[in-house]
């Protein structure tokens, strides 16, 4: 990588001094698919002049030295387009994907994240092709071990071991490389936990792999993502002296920080994870800061709240802000499927203006009021789809949580709004998701719920609101 680029380089020493914190504060608040069609309402303004192309603010690889932007491009979302061929089956819109990631390099985006799962199994073809118009030395690929198929399957170890390396010489191959960047054991933590993780990496012999590779250089940096099981994570980091992580990616947000569990039983808060990676000096990688766009859809007395506070900025930016005050916190994923999101996101971080102690509890206390939001925790990462029956399921929990946040999901016939909300609901519903894609389609097979890395239990609430929506129609509710 160029070492030029450093200019807006913020260590953790800078970091504390900028917050007005000293150690001993930080440790104590330490102690934490593809081409979606919808918009989401950033609330950024177009007015707020150009984005400077050399402020970008950079963090530093404590082992590699890299020099990695505060803003990192996730490739899940990757915008789509028709096929030209009539198949009715959408593509990656490739010249548009060639445009983002030049207006993202050219304001100092260098952290590009994809997996040979995203965008069911196109997302790395199309980075790659996008990358391979830039210098390999002006940016960091990211991509991971996504060998979910061979647990559970009666695989034997060479057969385990095979598979995920051909997986893994492929991402090569599509992402026209030879060596990768940060390589992550993908989604840990799922299926049945310390078994699964065995099965995927420690049975088979695939983790020996890894770090030999790693050795050779043809992995600069390894490490992992976790999901689920606490334990995972914890055994993991109980083996760091002898794996030595380069990096951990973790999900992380404001909401996150503290109410995860309430949001979803199986999770773990942001703030545990986020201190017992920094306690190690293990740079984190974020994902999900805006929770698969539900922090920049929140209801309308919290954008007014936010606003109020910072009439200049976007509702999204100060979920953004709030990942990228930490200072252990290497680089922050975002999907951006839109030019707006790109250019909103970068005002946010062409510089990072940390948030100050008085700016973090105003956000605590917000997402104290949002957790009292009853929404589905779907973080619109499509792991579910393709759903074998055709369900669109990020699409009705997008919609449903959408309609929970502006207050569209009458309790009953006597609600004051009734029926306004009950049009905005149904007429919504079938604007946003096509009749045979919706919820009444749900056999309850549970295919897709060993897929989701929030352990929602998906064919249940998509019932819940099949139901919810028959009782609209008749008048029920």
């Amino acid at each position: 990588m160029k070492k030029n680029i450093n200019n807006k380089d913020i260590n953790r020493r800078e970091f504390l001094k900028r917050l007005g914190m000293g150690t001993a504060a930080v440790s104590a608040v330490s102690l934490t698919g593809c081409g979606s069609k919808q918009t989401s309402a950033s609330g950024g303004s177009k007015e707020l002049g150009e984005i400077p192309t050399d402020q970008m603010t950079y963090r530093t690889n404590p082992t590699t030295g890299d020099k990695v932007s505060i803003l990192g491009y996730g490739c899940m979302r990757w915008p789509t387009k028709e096929n030209p061929d009539g198949s009715g089956k959408d593509i990656i819109d490739q010249e548009t994907v060639n445009d983002l990631v030049d207006y993202a390099i050219e304001h100092g985006v260098n952290y590009f994240d994809t997996a040979p799962v995203y965008c069911q199994g196109m997302s790395e073809t199309c980075t790659g092709i996008a990358l391979k118009r830039h210098p390999r030395d002006s940016y960091f690929i990211a991509t991971k071990m996504s060998n979910f198929g061979v647990a559970g399957k009666g695989l034997s170890p060479k057969e385990s071991f095979d598979t995920s390396v051909e997986m893994y010489k492929k991402s090569l191959t599509n992402l026209q490389t030879d060596y990768i960047d940060y390589y992550l054991l993908h989604a840990v933590g799922g299926g049945n936990g310390i078994e699964t993780l065995n099965e995927r990496f420690f049975d088979n012999g695939l983790l020996d792999f890894l770090l030999k590779e790693r050795e050779a250089g043809r992995i600069r940096n390894l490490g992992f993502s976790y999901h689920g099981d606490i334990a995972v994570f914890d055994y993991l980091l109980s083996r760091h002296d002898e794996f030595k992580w380069d990096f951990v990616q973790i999900q992380m947000n404001y909401l996150d920080w503290k109410h995860a569990k309430e949001i979803n039983s199986s999770n773990t808060d942001a703030e545990y994870l986020y201190g017992e990676l920094a306690k190690r000096n293990i740079p984190a990688v974020i994902m999900e800061p805006l929770l698969g766009g539900r922090l920049s859809n929140v209801p309308d007395h919290i954008v007014a709240r936010l606003k109020e506070k910072e009439p200049e900025r976007s509702v999204a930016s100060w979920a953004f802000r709030f990942a990228g005050t930490y200072p252990d916190v290497l680089t922050v994923l975002s999907g951006m499927t839109y030019k707006e999101h790109l250019e909103d996101n970068l005002r946010s971080y062409c510089p990072l203006e940390p948030l100050d102690d008085e700016e973090l509890k105003y956000l605590q206390d917000t997402a104290g009021l949002i957790v009292q939001y009853p929404t589905i925790p779907c973080n619109d990462c499509k792991y579910c789809m393709p759903c074998p029956y055709g369900i669109d399921i990020p699409a009705i929990f997008v919609h449903y949580n959408k309609c929970v946040n502006q207050g569209n999901v009458p309790e009953n016939s006597q609600a004051e709004n009734y029926r306004e909300a009950r049009q905005a609901f149904l007429v919504g519903y079938d604007r946003s998701v096509p009749k045979l894609r919706q919820a009444n389609h749900c056999i309850g097979c549970k295919q897709c719920v060993p897929h989701c890395p929030q352990n929602i239990k998906i064919p249940r609430e998509l019932h819940r609101i099949d139901n919810f929506v028959e009782e609209l129609k008749q008048g029920k509710v």
